[in-house]
């Protein structure tokens, strides 16, 4: 699903790098994937993707 329509970013890309990288803030995620850098209408749900990719891999460490 796409993401941020103005750069034609989907959630696998943002997952993806979340998984790669592992940015702690948006402002680190931003400085990755270019969101938000238009209309911004798609901070709210890359946010949410990534608290929830961070919470999945705090859950993976503590079964570990």
């Amino acid at each position: 699903m796409y993401v941020c329509l103005c750069n034609a970013v989907t959630d696998k890309v943002i997952r993806k790098v979340i998984r790669q990288h592992q940015p702690q803030t948006m402002k680190e995620l931003r400085q990755l994937v270019p969101i938000g850098t238009d209309c911004g209408k798609c901070i709210r749900q890359a946010r949410e993707i990534l608290v929830e990719e961070q919470e999945n891999t705090t859950y993976i460490i503590e079964v570990a």
